[in-house]
């Protein structure tokens, strides 16, 4: 047992470094093609003003993520999960959820830095919900929870590669977890459910978008 479930962890790590490497490739590509492609959108924004103006409208519209619907069933390991649907449209107004910290639906366009970031602030709901659609667990906290759990919960994340950690003062519980579709509360930092939690769903089967940029996005 122990031989296979360190193989698989080890088999878990290469998959992320492996999605890293691509990631950073994918990086010094964008880097060489930055200034030819800031041209383009230039004169793309002066031809096409308009046009992106009613487009913007139209999104929009739909920003009230009517695309949600359902609710949370908890299972034995204590993990809640959703069931129903989580809308995935990228929209510019601020969205309601029902659930706090949210574990999908309709998403700002940009995501939030989630390569281990650790924010001191609360984050833009929208933009976090981003990062959890490219596989990342976001750890949260609120003033309940002890100085000691937050510093070693910051220090795993920041060793955790699809990762993100702020405090979210309306939640329920002082340490939550979350990752698309899927949630649970931990006792404390050294719960070892923490561990399990990070293990299922880093990159996990749940990843709407799996392997998708942590980085290049918005940070604090």
């Amino acid at each position: 047992m122990g031989s296979a479930k360190n193989s698989t962890s080890a088999q878990r790590k290469a998959r992320i470094e492996e999605m890293r490497r691509a990631e950073a490739s994918r990086e010094r590509r964008n880097r060489i093609l930055t200034i030819g492609a800031s041209v383009v959108v230039v004169v793309g924004l002066v031809v096409g003003g308009v046009v992106l103006v009613q487009s913007q409208s139209d999104k929009d519209s739909t920003s009230d993520s009517k695309g949600t619907s359902g609710h949370f069933v908890t299972g034995k390991d204590g993990v809640k999960t959703w069931k129903g649907t989580l809308g995935r449209t990228h929209v510019t107004k601020t969205v309601k959820y029902p659930m706090e910290p949210p574990v999908g639906g309709d998403h700002n366009q940009v995501w939030m830095n989630c390569n281990g970031d650790v924010y001191t602030k609360a984050l833009n709901n929208m933009n976090a919900v981003h990062s959890l659609e490219h596989g990342a667990v976001w750890v949260t906290y609120n003033s309940k929870a002890s100085e000691a759990d937050v510093k070693a919960l910051a220090e795993k994340v920041k060793k955790t590669p699809y990762t993100l950690m702020s405090p979210v003062e309306d939640q329920k519980d002082p340490i939550m977890l979350s990752a698309w579709a899927h949630q649970r509360t931990v006792k404390s930092a050294s719960d070892p459910d923490v561990a399990k939690f990070f293990e299922a769903y880093v990159q996990g089967k749940q990843t709407p978008e799996p392997g998708a940029a942590c980085t290049n996005g918005l940070s604090q």
